[in-house]
């Protein structure tokens, strides 16, 4: 499998409002920029989708090491919150539902083509292509266009 590395974030002018995310996706000297914005929407679901459209772009089945400043991905991932979630019927602990449980699906779908390595990095900070993807995020939100048609207009607590 090829080893590639997935650099993603999620930017929110308001939240929700307008959105966007931002991509680096690199393997070996190669490296592609992704980004994608939408009118109405949350700072969360942009960080999903991030992750989401990274695996997406890839052609064939990898080992992805994917860095994210989210906690909400990283733990979801790494702490096993998916998975009981799945198992749950997109119902948390508490048995209240899971917020943007379309993108958490389609994560899943990825996640089953691929062996996804997810690494916390803190945001604004000293990875330069963390904040590349920021740039890409933040550009994308300022002129978003798309509708986010998973979006169901509330606010996440």
């Amino acid at each position: 499998m090829k080893q590639v590395e997935l650099y993603t974030d999620g930017a929110c002018s308001g939240n929700p409002g307008k959105g966007g995310y931002g991509i680096v996706l690199c393997y070996g000297p190669h490296r592609l920029e992704l980004s994608g914005g939408y009118r109405l929407t949350t700072n969360n679901r942009m960080e999903l989708m991030a992750a989401v459209e990274g695996l997406r772009a890839l052609k064939e089945p990898c080992e992805v090491t994917l860095y994210s400043d989210s906690k909400y991905l990283v733990d979801a991932l790494r702490l096993g919150w998916l998975e009981n979630w799945k198992r749950r019927g997109f119902r948390k602990a508490d048995g209240k539902p899971v917020l943007n449980p379309d993108l958490w699906r389609e994560l899943l779908e990825q996640l089953a083509r691929h062996r996804v390595t997810p690494v916390w990095v803190k945001g604004h900070a000293d990875n330069a292509l963390n904040n590349r993807c920021d740039e890409l995020a933040v550009a994308a939100s300022a002129c978003a266009t798309q509708a986010d048609e998973g979006y169901d207009g509330q606010p996440e607590s």
